[in-house]
């Protein structure tokens, strides 16, 4: 594993961090565990402790938070993380209402409630469930409460399950536009090839390729590999992410005070929608379209994408369905909601505007395929 390589210029931690007003934190089930494999009340409480220190200072805290399968294994006496999916399910229903319960007892000498809140794909995927999955975070906030968010792993099966909190904790970060993401885990952040803490990355690519992934656990799913997969998804919408160890004393507070722990990892430089994030980042796409050379200098020039451009489609999508947009090399360019379903697109695909009424044999139509206020780049 060779050393990552990070810029030279210094980084002023205080700075980038000074205007923090809401965070998400997610908190790995290896951090909240004690050596016994039971969710550590001890390290709750100090826990929760922080987050208060927070909330006082008018800082919005919702958290991600996992350890009920940790917790009902506990429980039930059972070793090994279960692989036969009815038994994982129950073992998530028992360790839920002993995981808030713990949480519960740890807010509320900080005059805090807890709510907790059980996801699946589809409520990020379904721009209704969307907006009302943030609605009821907000509304939690103005109640004195701690948003607790968890993957529904009592109900979900694969094809709607995330499969890992750090994914959820980055689309959550989306959704509330938050200003920070901290993963909390039982290291001290990424290590380089000599096992180093590196202290900023700027670069994913460089910083995907010099992860190892021996730290991961029979209780847990994660790993440093889906924690820069989430860390990506945040600085791509412009917001920085600190991973940290949660077990180290004053971990929360220190890090909002900019206090060198843990690996900051650098926002781009550009700042999404709403709108924008929940195309690029969140809506699964149901198709592909390949466009020729023309149609991706328009795309990279903020204009939107017109049926003369488009050389191939495939997968079968809906008017108003999201699709990857790729060069004819297979390489993505973008992502957007498509105003045509892929019956109409074969038909139009290749023609100018001006021939979609007999193409289309309809008197109104769209004049693009997408427009660009429904684009982001990838």
């Amino acid at each position: 594993m060779n050393t990552i390589q990070t810029s030279s210029k210094t980084v002023d931690r205080k700075s980038v961090l000074a205007n923090v007003r809401s965070v998400v934190i997610k908190i790995g089930t290896n951090a909240l565990s004690d050596p016994q494999g039971r969710v550590d009340a001890a390290l709750l409480a100090h826990f929760a402790e922080q987050v208060a220190a927070l909330v006082a200072r008018k800082i919005q805290v919702t958290m991600v938070s996992s350890g009920a399968i940790g917790a009902g294994m506990a429980e039930l006496g059972v070793a090994r993380r279960p692989k036969d999916l009815p038994m994982l399910q129950a073992t998530a229903a028992v360790g839920q209402s002993i995981l808030m319960n713990l949480f519960g007892a740890a807010f509320k000498p900080h005059g805090l409630h807890v709510g907790q809140m059980l996801i699946t794909r589809g409520d990020f995927e379904d721009k209704e469930r969307y907006l009302n999955l943030r609605n009821c975070i907000d509304s939690l906030h103005r109640s004195r409460c701690v948003p607790i968010i968890n993957e529904n792993d009592s109900v979900t099966v694969a094809e709607i399950r995330f499969g890992d909190n750090d994914l959820i904790a980055a689309q959550v970060t989306s959704l509330l536009d938050a200003d920070l993401l901290v993963l909390l885990s039982v290291v001290d952040g990424l290590l380089d090839g000599r096992g180093e803490t590196v202290p900023i990355v700027r670069d994913m690519e460089d910083a995907a390729g010099n992860v190892d992934e021996g730290r991961k656990s029979d209780r847990g799913t994660g790993g440093m590999g889906s924690k820069l997969m989430a860390a990506g998804t945040v600085k791509k919408a412009g917001k920085p992410v600190v991973i940290a160890n949660g077990k180290r004393p004053g971990v929360i507070v220190d890090l909002l005070e900019g206090v060198a722990t843990g690996t900051l990892i650098m926002p781009t430089g550009r700042k999404l929608s709403s709108h924008s994030r929940w195309i690029g980042l969140t809506a699964r796409t149901k198709g592909t379209l390949v466009v020729d050379a023309g149609a991706e200098k328009a795309l990279k020039a903020n204009k939107s994408l017109l049926a003369s451009g488009i050389v191939a489609a495939a997968g079968e999508f809906e008017s108003g369905d999201a699709v990857l947009i790729t060069t004819q090399e297979g390489l993505p360019i973008a992502r957007g909601l498509t105003h045509y379903d892929r019956e109409e697109v074969d038909v139009i695909r290749g023609h100018k505007t001006s021939e979609f009424a007999a193409l289309l044999k309809m008197e109104t139509y769209y004049d693009e395929v997408i427009h660009r206020d429904d684009l982001v780049l990838e």
